[in-house]
C-alpha cells in the first residue's frame, strides 16, 4: 500500500515556475507507476504527466503541458516531482499525485489505486 502527500503548490505569476513534490510511503515505491493529475473548478480531473516504474524510462505528457512540464522520480527518496515552467493562468488547478502498481502509468484516473490530498497551484495573469 502507498500513501502520498503533495507539496510545493502556491501562487505564481504567468511565466513563472514551480516544482511540485509527491512523497510516498512504503518500501515498494519503485514498483509503482506515478502520475500527476489536476482539477480546475468545474472541470474533470485530467492527466498532466506520468512516469513508469523503477527507472522511469517512459514518460507521458498531456499536449497542453508538453515542453513546459517535466516529471521525474527519485526512488531513493520515494518522491516524484513535477517541474513546471512557463506557467499560464489556465494551469491553475489543484494538482494530485496518483500511484498505480505496475510498469506503465495509465492515462485514465479510474485505473489508479492511491491518491494524495492535492496541492493548489494558482497562476495569475
Amino acid at each position: 500500500q502507498v500513501q502520498t502527500a503533495e507539496s510545493g503548490g502556491g501562487l505564481v505569476q504567468a511565466g513563472g515556475s514551480l516544482r511540485l513534490s509527491c512523497a510516498a510511503s512504503g518500501r515498494t515505491f519503485a514498483t509503482y507507476a506515478m502520475s500527476w493529475f489536476r482539477q480546475a473548478p468545474g472541470k474533470e480531473r485530467e492527466l498532466v504527466a506520468g512516469i513508469s516504474w523503477t527507472s522511469g524510462t517512459n514518460t507521458y505528457y498531456a499536449d497542453s503541458v508538453k515542453g513546459r512540464f517535466t516529471i521525474s522520480r527519485d526512488n531513493a527518496k520515494n518522491t516524484v516531482y513535477l517541474q513546471m515552467t512557463g506557467l499560464k493562468p489556465e494551469d491553475t488547478a489543484v494538482y494530485y499525485c496518483a500511484a498505480r502498481y505496475g510498469r506503465q502509468a495509465p492515462t485514465t484516473k479510474e485505473e489508479y489505486d492511491y491518491w494524495g490530498q492535492g496541492t493548489q497551484v494558482t497562476v495569475s495573469s
